[in-house]
């Protein structure tokens, strides 16, 4: 092989760029690319700025309803929430940044998220995120990592988020031993806007000024679109110069510069620098609008000496804009982004040739078409096998292993991970920054903020239960569609669309993808049946270390609108005497369930029924009921069952209960059928409710709120060593090695 040859292929290597890849290079440019072209087309074809795997799957998402403003394709999803205005929102993974330096990671991971919701136009008004973790348990060096990671990430988000001044009101955490090589931090942030002033991140119109704003440019996160598109090895450590660093005191002053500049009619369009930067943010906004642009790379604002093209086009510094300006509106932007103590610069200008021409100096130093690199990047249909672990889980049930007594297996199940409160995480983010929240962390199921400008209420909550997309990938998606928007209805708000963040394994593993093709199924199938179309998303693929790829994980975030800001629904018990019903119908279903993995020890079953008729009907129930006033709270029951959801209702309220539930076997009470909920009724409402019930609604009058012990059929527990479990257990694991 010649030394030219092997230049080339080392940069292949380097770029994770295929040799097809490098032939249809050349084919588009009609010549060998140099090293920034390279870098370019290896980031916007990386899977993470091109979704080159997904993109076949992710095609017929119903993504279009009459309250839909913006669907998936710009920074965020944007729906109508009634009196001219609009809620802009979007979730994003910061898994493999988190991974290696997991406070970075973690806060970067937030700015970012939050500026894709500001360049539409919108205001931050809350945040949530999505967690997993490896086991945090034992007492070996993997445990303790991990316990290193859920310190570094909860820092990061809590951090970014307190200093922007945009209150983090909920979200969850879950572990799971599949997470030890890779943890997830999913991040979400909604926005409100008028619904008639959204920006878009287009280029439009010949000779339109493009302009930088925002922090200056370095080198740090140089390759991070790159380096999330690839699985880890025992040498990715090497990899943390990749990670972005954030500053959330300049973030702060570009949201209010932006806010400032989106008064004004200057812009055109705007787009947030996050993947790949400046390449991403260019090609998208020519790419959008069909048009070509010329920037001169010595322009851009730097804060590091020697700077070269590659470096500018490439590098993932944090708090950045682009704009196309209105021509003539230049200097009018510069002063507003100088009075908030930030860079702005023209940079170069919106062309009609179709291709992105950058200059160095003076001299060009690329040219590369845009629609071929930013909307015609290649797409994969990778082939598909379905997983050869899913032989013989099906036939595994509760009945294969040693009975346990209820009473042995709830304390068992109460101080499960999964079920404790994490209030060592949730009361280190501000909350109550801003004062419109009504529900946050800790209040059980979702988060709720008032729109003090109409009056109303938006909830919102981040859901998924990965034990059942491990056994089921298609079932187990469509049910953490149905539980993030069950969870907003027990809030009395209705679920109107969702947002995702599918997080699943190397695609290059064919049963990878068939977990992917499957969890897109189950998500398309779900939002269907339950008109809550998807308006936004992110794909996160290659979460594998040494092979080992993380359950399938599509990260579900749905959001709700109550018309009345001063009804919200409450998920925690209200006060003794109140009548607990159980509505949705009960059955043995264990698949995958939290008694099965913590009881029996193992991931398997079969998944409970899924009945999209029942869960509307559950969804109408909840919110027609709380209009009248006739609900004093409502809780799913999911994970842990009902048992686990009247405990949860017990200790977050200080209030006991006396529950005696119907059962064919005595452990259903930990059962986990879905669409059931736990409503709490006042004495002299039960009529009223009662007559609210369908005929064909399974409903069980199941007990009262009060007494001295928390009963619920065979179990009794004190109050006090309630909350001992459920308070503090968390806190004793998580700083074990402090």
């Amino acid at each position: 092989m010649s030394q030219e040859l092997e230049n080339i292929q080392d940069q292949l290597v380097k770029h994770k760029l295929s040799s097809d890849d490098y032939i249809h290079i050349k084919e588009i440019l009609g010549r060998e690319p140099n090293l920034v072209e390279l870098g370019i087309f290896s980031a916007m074809w990386s899977e993470h700025c091109s979704y080159k795997s997904s993109k076949v799957h992710l095609k017929g998402f119903p993504t279009s309803a009459p309250w839909v403003i913006q669907g998936p394709g710009e920074n965020a999803g944007v729906i109508d929430i009634g009196d001219g205005y609009a809620a802009v929102f979007k979730m994003e993974s910061h898994n493999h940044p988190s991974f290696i330096e997991p406070f970075q990671g973690a806060a970067t991971g937030v700015g970012g998220i939050m500026r894709d919701v500001f360049t539409m136009g919108a205001r931050p008004i809350a945040s949530l995120n999505s967690l997993r973790f490896g086991n945090v348990l034992n007492d070996d060096k993997t445990a303790s990592h991990q316990r290193y990671l859920v310190r570094g990430v909860t820092e990061g988000i809590g951090a970014y988020g307190n200093c922007m001044g945009v209150p983090t009101i909920g979200g969850e955490v879950s572990f799971d031993e599949c997470y030890n090589g890779n943890i997830l931090v999913n991040a979400f942030n909604l926005g409100i806007a008028k619904s008639d002033e959204i920006f878009y991140g287009r280029a439009d119109g010949v000779g339109n000024p493009v302009m930088y704003v925002g922090a200056k440019t370095g080198r740090d996160g140089l390759g991070g679109a790159v380096m999330s598109s690839d699985s880890f090895t025992e040498e990715s450590k090497s990899l943390r110069p990749t990670v972005q660093v954030g500053d959330p005191f300049t973030e702060k002053l570009l949201l209010e510069a932006c806010m400032e500049l989106f008064k004004t009619d200057h812009v055109v369009g705007i787009q947030d620098m996050g993947a790949a930067g400046l390449t991403s943010s260019s090609f998208e906004m020519a790419g959008r609008s069909g048009a070509g642009m010329i920037m001169h790379l010595d322009k851009v604002p730097a804060r590091e000496e020697n700077m070269t093209p590659y470096d500018f086009m490439l590098s993932e510094s944090q708090e950045r804009m682009l704009l196309c300006a209105k021509k003539g509106s230049e200097q009018a932007i510069i002063d507003i982004f100088e009075k908030w103590d930030l860079d702005a610069a023209v940079i170069g200008e919106v062309t009609d040739t179709g291709n992105m021409e950058l200059f160095w100096q003076g001299e060009k130093c690329a040219e590369v078409p845009v629609n071929p690199v930013s909307e015609e990047a290649p797409e994969l249909d990778r082939p598909m096998t379905k997983p050869k672990y899913l032989e013989g889980l099906k036939d595994i049930s509760i009945d294969d292993f040693d009975k346990v007594s209820n009473q042995e297996a709830f304390e068992i199940l109460i101080k499960s991970m999964e079920v404790v409160d994490k209030s060592w995480i949730y009361t280190q983010y501000d909350s109550m920054v801003q004062t419109n929240t009504i529900k946050n962390g800790g209040m059980l199921d979702a988060s709720v903020v008032r729109v003090k400008e109409n009056s109303k209420a938006l909830a919102m909550s981040a859901d998924c239960n990965v034990r059942y997309c491990y056994i089921d990938p298609k079932g187990g998606a469509a049910a953490a569609v149905m539980e993030a928007g069950r969870n907003v209805a027990m809030s009395g708000a209705r679920p109107l669309a969702v947002t995702d963040c599918l997080n699943y394994g190397n695609p290059e593993n064919p049963e990878v993808m068939w977990q992917f093709a499957q969890g897109c199924l189950g998500i398309k199938e779900a939002c269907l049946e339950l008109t809550t179309p998807v308006i936004g998303g992110n794909v996160s693929l290659y979460n594998e270390t040494n092979g080992v790829s993380v359950f399938p994980t599509p990260s579900i975030a749905t959001v709700g609108v109550n018309d009345d800001q001063n009804n919200v629904l409450m998920s925690s018990f209200q006060a003794e005497g109140n009548a607990l019903y159980l509505v949705g119908e009960s059955k043995s279903e264990f698949g995958a369930s939290l008694y099965m993995k913590e009881i029996c020890g193992t991931v398997a079953g079969i998944l409970g029924e899924i009945n999209y008729k029942n869960e509307l009907m559950l969804w109408d129930l909840v919110i027609q009921a709380n209009k009248k006033h006739l609900l004093e709270s409502a809780k799913d029951a999911s994970s842990g069952g009902v048992a686990i959801a009247l405990a949860k209702m017990a200790a977050t309220s200080g209030l006991s209960c006396d529950v005696e539930m119907s059962t064919s076997d005595s452990r259903d009470i930990f059962a986990e059928s879905m669409s059931r909920a736990i409503i709490e009724v006042k004495a002299q409402n039960c009529e009223a409710f009662e007559e609210m019930l369908e005929e064909s609604m399974s409903v069980e009058k199941i007990g009262t709120v009060g007494g001295d012990l928390v009963k619920i059929n065979d179990i009794s527990i004190s109050m006090d060593d309630l909350k001992e479990s459920y308070f503090n257990t968390f806190k004793g694991v998580i700083e074990k090695d402090i």
